[in-house]
């Protein structure tokens, strides 16, 4: 395996060749593409590393700064790296945009493309033009990319017919000003060409041995090939090694972590697929890197180290103790109106369990619930037990339904309403061709934006509904997202309708009436999921930021799951992990400064009504007495 997995990152042409590396937060993917820089760069290769994760932490990996410009690595030679700001390099991007206009146009309209400019997808398009610049510098053998553009991005890149109309006339798009983005049509046409071009590119997934985390891998690898680009090596990385398993719940967990690791061999057949083992610790320096590299690439067996002195004391804190459980539930709650909760995290966080949870504990005392997901990759139906669809459905619970919005359905629902809407502005117009209209706003409805609004649309309107006392949304919508809604009006008719039916949007109040209800602490709560490691929390962190500075919501909760049991794994390899968590834990509280629900590390994913009661006692600390006997209805 290492040989096929060598091939695919080890440069074997003239040109500057790339490889990216995808996965969600936290499943290691900054480590292995660390590795494999250091390691192309130790086989003789010029090679620069590029991240654009929002909580990049090469600086801790190599001990030294490195930040938003190209700075070698002193401890590896021919190595160079950067740490891709986002917001820098969307104020750079806003800037090369407005510069060669201020000379040509008034105030008025340089603050019209300001406002234009202010479109979150302007933030995926500004990594990927510095994407591009790495693209076009042949200085390099290779270039290592941590954090691939997703799907999203490059069918962004890949502009609409009706957008390339606007180009030439001079119009808007979601990504800024039309003129603009004529300059930069033909480089993303190469850059989406070399993405596609397997002699010179190759993307590598990584994921942790979860099956939520392979079933993400597999969906997203779905949506790259449905862009002509192919998957090339998947890595498993922080699986259990054998001989740290010594109980029956850490020899339960890793033959559950082994049988996910066979699905993932039978499902990415005609791939190469990579494993590592969990470290006691965080891998950080190059000895550990070297350790990744040779595994993945030499067909070395991977070095385990464990300080045998690491040991738990008589006056160690419990990892679970201080759980503020008044103060969780006063959040979570309803008053005198509906409350929504908003559970959001990276994929593979538990986010639909802790959100199923609550969900569960709500209606067990007495509240009418509606727990929705967003996700697309969400689990919520292996959660229940039983099918959840596109409209609420019950669950197994007195007074809790489920749904689950269907982005597919959502999109044709959201195209239809627009289009009858644009028939109804145009209705008595004999001098406009309503056909030809509706077949550019048509167009312009199969952009990602559109995705994104349809989903929107449906989240939107789960807040007409006066039948529920909580509405539970598994995933909210991300900071990029609401966004979207804060919009100028005159650019918000854009996004609904197309360019040419701006003055016919009427949703403008809808959403502001939707956003001001998020803002408001005594009717929605936003809860962000983590477990206790860096990157999970440092992404949930910076979300979190976004949503206070860009849209006014503040967050109310977080949930921080995965924390190593103290019964179980009693040796030292356990116990340097649980010392992490427990410094990882005291971050949490200093950083977020809100209540904590603490969730334990289960054997397995609780599947059904009492798993989901009895994970809501440890989490909540929900009293027998609270639940008002709620019966549990048997689903047929």
């Amino acid at each position: 395996m290492s040989g096929a997995s060598r091939d695919v990152v080890e440069p074997t042409g003239e040109d500057t060749e790339f490889v990216f590396f995808s996965g969600k937060g936290g499943v290691g993917k900054s480590t292995v593409s660390c590795a494999t820089a250091a390691w192309l760069a130790d086989e003789g290769y010029d090679t620069l590393l590029v991240t654009t994760d929002p909580a990049p932490n090469l600086s801790d990996v190599f001990g030294q700064r490195i930040g938003h410009a190209i700075t070698p690595i002193e401890t590896v030679e021919n190595l160079s790296a950067i740490e891709i700001d986002p917001d820098e390099a969307a104020a750079e991007y806003r800037q090369r945009t407005l510069e060669p206009m201020r000379q040509l146009l008034d105030d008025e309209q340089i603050e019209t493309i300001e406002e234009q400019l202010d479109s979150p997808c302007v933030d995926e398009i500004a990594a990927f033009d510095r994407f591009i610049e790495f693209m076009d510098d042949p200085e390099y053998d290779v270039v290592v990319f941590d954090t691939a553009p997703t799907g999203h991005t490059i069918r962004l890149m890949e502009l609409p017919t009706g957008w390339n109309e606007e180009l030439e006339n001079g119009g808007a798009t979601c990504i800024g000003p039309a003129a603009s983005m004529q300059d930069q049509k033909e480089r993303y046409e190469a850059a989406i060409e070399t993405l596609s071009d397997g002699e010179r590119t190759s993307f590598v997934f990584v994921g942790r041995p979860e099956e939520a985390a392979i079933n993400e891998i597999e969906r997203s690898s779905e949506n790259l090939a449905e862009l002509g680009i192919g998957t090339d090596l998947v890595v498993v990385n922080g699986y259990l090694p054998e001989t740290v398993c010594q109980d029956p719940f850490f020899e339960g967990k890793r033959e559950d972590e082994q049988a996910v690791l066979e699905e993932v061999s039978s499902t990415f057949a005609d791939q190469p697929v990579a494993t590592y083992p969990l470290q006691p610790g965080e891998i950080t320096g190059t000895d550990l890197l070297a350790d990744v590299a040779g595994v993945l690439y030499e067909g070395e067996e991977a070095t385990v180290e464990v300080d045998a002195d690491t040991k738990a004391t008589d006056t160690t804190e419990p990892l679970h103790a201080g759980t503020d459980t008044d103060a969780v539930m006063d959040r979570l709650r309803p008053e005198e109106d509906t409350r929504y909760l908003f559970f959001t995290g990276k994929g593979g966080v538990g986010k639909s369990t802790m959100a199923a949870t609550t969900a569960t504990a709500l209606a067990d005392e007495g509240y009418e619930t509606l727990i929705v997901t967003t996700d697309p990759a969400s689990h919520l139906q292996d959660v229940f037990g039983t099918a959840v669809g596109h409209d609420p459905t019950p669950v197994g619970i007195d007074g809790l339904e489920a749904a689950r919005i269907d982005q597919e359905r959502a999109l044709s629902e959201y195209k239809e309403g627009m289009l009858a809407q644009v028939e109804a502005s145009f209705e008595g117009d004999e001098d406009t061709d309503v056909e030809a209209v509706k077949a550019q706003v048509a167009e312009e409805l199969d952009s990602p934006c559109a995705e994104e609004m349809a989903a929107l649309e449906k989240f939107v309107g789960y807040f007409d509904d006066p039948d529920y006392d909580v509405v539970v949304f598994d995933t909210a919508p991300t900071g990029h997202t609401l966004r979207l809604l804060e919009l100028p009006s005159e650019w918000k008719g854009f996004m609904d309708l197309g360019s040419l039916t701006k003055e016919a949007s009427g949703s403008g109040a809808k959403y502001d009436r939707v956003i001001e209800t998020m803002r408001d602490p005594e009717r929605s709560s936003f809860v962000f999921v983590m477990y206790p490691e860096y990157t999970p929390m440092m992404e949930a962190y910076r979300a979190a930021e976004d949503l206070r500075e860009q849209v006014g919501i503040e967050t109310a909760l977080v949930a921080v799951n995965y924390l190593l049991p103290d019964e179980y794994g009693d040796n030292a390899f356990f116990e340097s992990r649980r010392e992490q968590q427990r410094e990882y834990l005291a971050e949490i509280r200093e950083r977020f400064s809100v209540p904590a629900m603490l969730a334990p590390l289960r054997e397995s994913e609780p599947t059904g009504v009492e798993e989901l009661r009895r994970l809501g006692d440890d989490v909540l600390a929900t009293a027998e007495s609270t639940r008002n006997d709620q019966p549990t209805i048997e689903i047929q």
